[in-house]
């Protein structure tokens, strides 16, 4: 890894390279975190609630799993607030690599939970317990992994290339469902027995990798030279500096959240969703994966878009199509036919992709950089409580008390759609903010 000063004799071409390999370090980092962190999202929707809540009626049990499942979302501002900290005071790298080792010896460990019917309701709470492992690994791994590519990016790029932290998370899902899918063709006894664990496993395989690439990148150019001009002198705490101004936490948490609101509710109720309106298990995760495949792509599209447009414009119009195509994506899910669900879940992502695409440039560019990484997680983690931690939850609840009506789920989504539009509008565009202000 270059030297602070041999990094500012660095030729244009080698730091272009050297950019390069950061935005891959962040896509695969954020793809391994993601994988693990998605896939426990599928597992509660099809496995954990007959597996660890089996004591319960099956429509509880899922409800109760989902619950689990919100508990990682619970942790992440946690975790954004901690690794933020020493991510402003000592640098993104150190947090980066923590964060992964955590995130993936958490995830084997869920492989390795006794059923209930083994050690009773203690494999839930240890499910509980690992589940907030993961929320604050992931909780710390988006913010470093975002301004490690945006910090190093050139700056009429920087909407592209922070892009590929975001697009890690459909990729992951990609990874983690198709892996699922995979053991979800073994014999259904044979699936919840031992088969769901296996995906789980794989991570240990995920973190060797994704530490070995993490580790050969070099700390972002930007903290570096705020480190220099500020001194030894610590100042505040990043967190006391950010909520000394916490309306700009809350509008960017605010705007965010309906994108977070969407994603989980396919991730987890729109599976649920297809499964029990006809579609066979392997079909409807498949037909996830060919939506998240095209995410990827949707994602970096709308990026790219916003480096030229702007942040503001290419998310308005996600947080408009998705309240415009709601109800029509709920029907197709509802078919049972593979073609319409693989379409289902692909339009899902052309919504979501609008606003998902712009929004890791759009909320780091409202922070200064000796408080950038704890205000854009807070803000970001914040984003993913409010709008996806409970959302899951809520929509089970929704529909199992009105007989499996899409009309209150649509509506829920519709309704945080429209808050994310009302508050996005407030804000002024930000793509040609400085970064280099401390």
């Amino acid at each position: 890894m270059p030297s602070p000063a041999a990094a500012e004799q660095l030729s244009a071409p080698e730091r272009a390279t050297e950019a390069r390999r950061v935005v891959l370090s962040s896509y695969l980092g954020s793809t391994l975190e993601y994988y693990d962190f998605l896939l426990y999202g599928t597992a509660a929707s099809l496995v954990f609630g007959p597996v660890f809540f089996a004591g319960l009626p099956p429509a509880a049990g899922t409800i109760a799993s989902l619950g689990t499942f919100a508990a990682g979302y619970l942790a992440r501002p946690i975790g954004g607030v901690l690794f933020g900290h020493f991510g402003d005071r000592a640098g993104r790298k150190a947090m980066l690599v923590l964060a992964m080792t955590v995130m993936g010896v958490a995830s084997v460990l869920i492989g390795l939970v006794p059923p209930a019917s083994v050690i009773g309701p203690w494999g839930a709470i240890i499910l509980v317990a690992l589940r907030v492992l993961q929320g604050v690994a992931i909780g710390g791994e988006w913010g470093g992994a975002a301004l490690m590519a945006l910090e190093h990016a050139d700056p009429r790029r920087r909407g592209y290339l922070a892009a590929f932290t975001n697009a890690g998370a459909p990729t992951g899902a990609v990874l983690g469902t198709l892996v699922m899918t995979l053991f979800a063709l073994l014999p259904e006894d044979e699936f919840m027995r031992w088969g769901w664990r296996i995906p789980f496993l794989l991570s240990a395989v995920m973190l060797a990798i994704g530490l070995f690439v993490r580790a050969k990148v070099s700390e972002s150019p930007i903290f570096r030279a705020a480190a220099e001009q500020t001194g030894n002198e610590p100042g505040a705490p990043p967190i006391v500096e950010v909520l000394r101004r916490p309306k700009v936490v809350l509008v960017a948490a605010f705007a965010c959240l309906a994108g977070f609101a969407l994603q989980t509710a396919f991730t987890t109720f729109g599976i649920t969703y297809a499964v029990e309106t006809g579609t066979p298990r392997p079909d409807a995760l498949f037909g996830f994966a060919i939506g998240q495949f095209f995410a990827i792509f949707f994602i970096l599209g709308y990026a790219r878009l916003s480096d030229r447009f702007g942040r503001r414009p290419v998310m308005l119009f996600g947080l408009v199509a998705m309240i415009v195509l709601v109800f029509p994506i709920l029907g197709l899910l509802a078919t049972g036919n593979f073609p319409a669900v693989a379409a289902a879940f692909t339009l899902y992502t052309f919504c979501h992709g609008a606003m998902y695409g712009p929004m890791a440039a759009y909320i780091s560019e409202q922070f200064g950089t000796r408080t950038r990484y704890t205000g854009a997680s807070l803000g970001y983690q914040l984003a993913t409580l409010l709008g996806g931690g409970f959302t899951p939850v809520i929509l089970a609840t929704l529909a199992a008390s009105t007989g499996n009506s899409i009309v209150p789920v649509g509506g829920f989504i519709i309704a945080l759609g429209a808050l994310s539009a009302v508050v996005l509008l407030t804000t002024r565009e930000t793509k040609n903010n400085d970064l280099t202000a401390v």
